[in-house]
């Protein structure tokens, strides 16, 4: 069985879990770039037990590419019997732990009760937690927010149940589930959160450069950083944390390196879902690569026009070329 406390003496930095960006072409790069692991985008257990393992798009959330490292099959749910059940038709999916999501702000899921709502019910998370962590011998882990609003920061809490239930590691958002994804992340939250669970604790939020990932392990004590958004068009975000925790610097990529790795990931994308698929992926990605480059808001209206994969490279290539 994979030993999660592997994650804090390889590799101090993991890519966070984020709908319809942590695929595996996303995640592939990450890891290359010196991500230590990533987490799948979320998968309802409660959706994969009724689609009886047909839903495509709970397949493709499945895809692994050769050359991945370690990563994390992340499932949501607040009802205990579902998570179980998925938890264990899962385990042999070729992840290498399960991380249920108590974090996730979106409407459409707390809604329903998932997500970051169960910061809610601390009863909940311990029933979810409890069951999800007997039904599979692979590691499961949880991510949490500092919680639902400012007037109910309750990581502390819930963080000890998880541990109390099971749960071999904990990310912590240092942001609300109100915050979203907006307002600064309040660190102090990820050092309670650390002082009070013998579990390896992940920090997340804010973390945008090398120094700040240096500056959240020094002022929480965290095993770890986990990157999200700051990761989106800029996989070399690990690489640069490696540098920073080494005490050296490393130089940004040049637009014919931000291009190139479109590129590659672009062809990932496509061995992944087909050319059609491929191309729309791919468009939110190109926008993410190419941000602050000269004329880069006219290139990515013009790209999200285009269907075809050859137009969509020639065009990148050009792209770059127009930088010099």
């Amino acid at each position: 069985m994979f030993d999660i406390n592997e994650l804090t003496t390889k590799a101090f930095a993991g890519l966070a879990p984020m709908a319809g960006v942590t695929d595996a072409a996303m995640r592939l790069l990450c890891h290359e770039q010196g991500a230590g692991w990533a987490v799948s985008e979320m998968l309802s257990a409660k959706g994969w037990i009724f689609s009886k393992g047909k839903n495509q798009n709970a397949l493709d959330i499945l895809k692994r590419l050769p050359g991945e490292g370690v990563a994390g099959l992340q499932l949501f749910g607040s009802e205990p019997e579902y998570m179980a059940a998925a938890a264990r038709q899962l385990e042999g999916a070729g992840f290498q732990f399960i991380d249920i999501n108590f974090g996730c702000p979106a409407p459409k899921i707390t809604g329903n009760g998932e997500g970051s709502a169960m910061m809610r019910d601390p009863a909940g998370v311990a029933a979810v937690v409890r069951a999800t962590a007997g039904a599979t011998s692979l590691p499961v882990t949880v991510k949490i927010r500092s919680g639902w609003d400012e007037d109910h920061i309750n990581a502390v809490e819930i963080a000890q149940i998880c541990e109390d239930q099971g749960a071999k590691a904990v990310a912590v958002h240092a942001r609300t589930r109100v915050q979203q994804y907006s307002g600064r992340a309040d660190w102090d939250v990820i050092r309670r959160v650390k002082a009070a669970v013998g579990v390896p604790v992940f920090g997340n939020g804010d973390v945008r450069t090398g120094a700040d990932a240096v500056r959240m392990l020094d002022a929480t004590g965290c095993d770890g950083v986990i990157v999200g958004r700051a990761a989106q068009g800029n996989p070399w975000v690990f690489r640069e944390i490696a540098a920073a925790l080494r005490g050296e610097a490393v130089a940004p990529p040049t637009p014919a390196e931000r291009a190139e790795m479109a590129l590659k990931h672009f062809e990932l994308e496509m061995a992944l879902f087909g050319e059609k698929r491929g191309v729309l992926e791919m468009r939110k990605h190109i926008a993410w690569y190419v941000h602050g480059m000269k004329g880069a808001s006219r290139f990515r209206d013009e790209v999200n026009l285009i269907k075809d994969a050859d137009a969509v490279k020639a065009a990148l290539v050009d792209f770059a070329r127009s930088q010099d």
